[in-house]
């Protein structure tokens, strides 16, 4: 599984659980480190966790892709899962306002959900 699949296998996850403002960055060719940032809100600190388990299930179980790394389970106000070539950030709104990964990494590339192929995909 490629880099832009694991992405939008992570954002139908998202969804499922009702993530809000799901942003996709290309950052591939600004650092070593990842490809793609996935960045989501949640309405508190459970649907926090609440979707960071989604999306650990259903890599794991579907795609059979388990994280190299988790941070954050135990504040919830912020949750990283570290699937590589991609890096899920899910964010209690105050969080993600704090921390602004998207000024941050403003010079990465926005990928549209529809681009990603997720059929779901509302305006956001």
């Amino acid at each position: 599984m490629n880099a832009q699949e694991t992405a939008k296998y992570i954002c139908e996850a998202l969804l499922e659980r009702k993530g809000r403002e799901i942003d996709v960055l290309q950052v591939e060719h600004l650092t070593t480190l990842t490809e793609y940032f996935v960045i989501c809100s949640a309405t508190s600190t459970t649907q926090v966790r609440a979707l960071a388990d989604s999306v650990e299930y259903h890599l794991k179980y579907d795609h059979d892709t388990m994280p190299h790394h988790v941070e954050g389970f135990e504040s919830s106000s912020w949750i990283l899962l570290d699937y590589g070539s991609v890096l899920v950030h899910i964010f209690v709104p105050e969080a993600r306002q704090f921390y602004n990964l998207e000024n941050l990494w403003k010079d990465g590339t926005r990928i549209p959900l529809k681009e990603l192929g997720v059929e779901d995909a509302e305006v956001q």
